[in-house]
């Protein structure tokens, strides 16, 4: 059982010197912080049993288990695995600094300490976690399902629904926090292949469970430089889907299945409207005789019908 404290920041100083400890706390005292102390790194993976901090100042260099290695083992604990972790070290090279970022840490400050500079870059990482923190909170309220991909493919965050899906679909025991069921991973390392970072328009992959389908649309963010995963569940025995065997069953116009193909191909509307000729307003109403005809109400649902029906994934 892990507790948090909320009334203050709280952080856990690991450093196996008492003299930059004591300097530490006292500052981080004064400045209405809660301090917490741990003297190596195996003491503090086991109090972040306990404990949830808000940010961690972890001395890279440390006999035993080093800094490094420390903070590589926190990111894989799942309950600590977004905690900011700034380094403390006398190691200025480049080598070590980008180890650093390497193994999962926000920044560095460079001993001697400087009590003041330490305070003002833990109040910016605090800011920034408790901003993401909340940014995720709303969205598992909303009840989306995302993944964000780091630059190797391997998921950095997950919402909670997603977790849940994931888990639920692919039970063969291949996903964890870090990685991606077996058979999606291989489904994206696909599809970039083919596609490459440049066009993400692909079907999506679609798994069924009993009377429901995952589909899992690949799509970038807002920034541009991240991949996400969007899943929807989607109940596939609908009454209006009964009996249908191919798209030609539900009677769409030629235009309904040339709007539908695009949607399919993951094009927003007004990727479409440029397309075909044809303005967003025109297209959306398109897709409302579209979503009757399939019997759904999303796009996400009629593009996964879409693949289901013609054998995509």
């Amino acid at each position: 059982m892990t507790w948090t404290i909320s009334n203050s920041n709280v952080v856990l100083i690991v450093d196996d010197v008492p003299a930059n400890l004591a300097l530490l706390s006292d500052a981080l005292n004064e400045s209405g912080h809660t301090v917490l102390v741990a003297t190596d790194g195996l003491s503090a993976i086991e109090r972040l049993n306990f404990v949830v901090p808000d940010l961690i100042l972890l001395d890279a260099v440390m006999p035993g288990l080093d800094g490094f290695e420390t903070c590589r083992r926190i990111k894989r604990m799942r309950s600590a695995s977004d905690i900011p972790v700034v380094f403390m070290t006398g190691l200025t090279e480049t080598e070590h600094v980008v180890k650093g970022f390497e193994v999962g840490g926000v920044d560095y400050v460079t001993k001697p300490i400087q009590p003041r500079q330490v305070i003002a870059r833990i109040t910016t990482h605090i800011r920034g976690a408790r901003m993401m923190a909340r940014a995720r909170t709303a969205m598992d309220a909303a009840d989306h399902a995302v993944i964000v991909l780091g630059p190797d493919h391997e998921p950095v965050w997950q919402t909670a629904k997603a977790v849940d899906w994931l888990s639920l679909y692919f039970d063969d025991g291949s996903a964890s926090p870090d990685a991606l069921p077996s058979m999606l991973n291989d489904w994206l390392l696909q599809r970039l292949a083919i596609a490459g970072l440049d066009d993400l328009s692909t079907a999506p992959l679609v798994v069924k469970r009993a009377d429901k389908q995952l589909s899992i649309r690949l799509s970038r963010g807002d920034a541009g430089s991240e991949l996400l995963l969007y899943l929807e569940e989607i109940r596939i025995a609908a009454p209006a889907l009964e009996g249908a065997q191919t798209m030609a069953d539900f009677r769409l116009t030629p235009r309904e299945r040339e709007v539908l193909a695009w949607v399919a191909k993951g094009k927003t509307n007004r990727d479409i409207a440029e397309i075909v000729g044809m303005s967003p307003r025109t297209v959306n109403k398109h897709l409302e005789h579209i979503y009757v005809k399939l019997g759904v109400e999303t796009r996400s649902a009629a593009a996964a019908l879409v693949a289901s029906r013609t054998g995509g994934t």
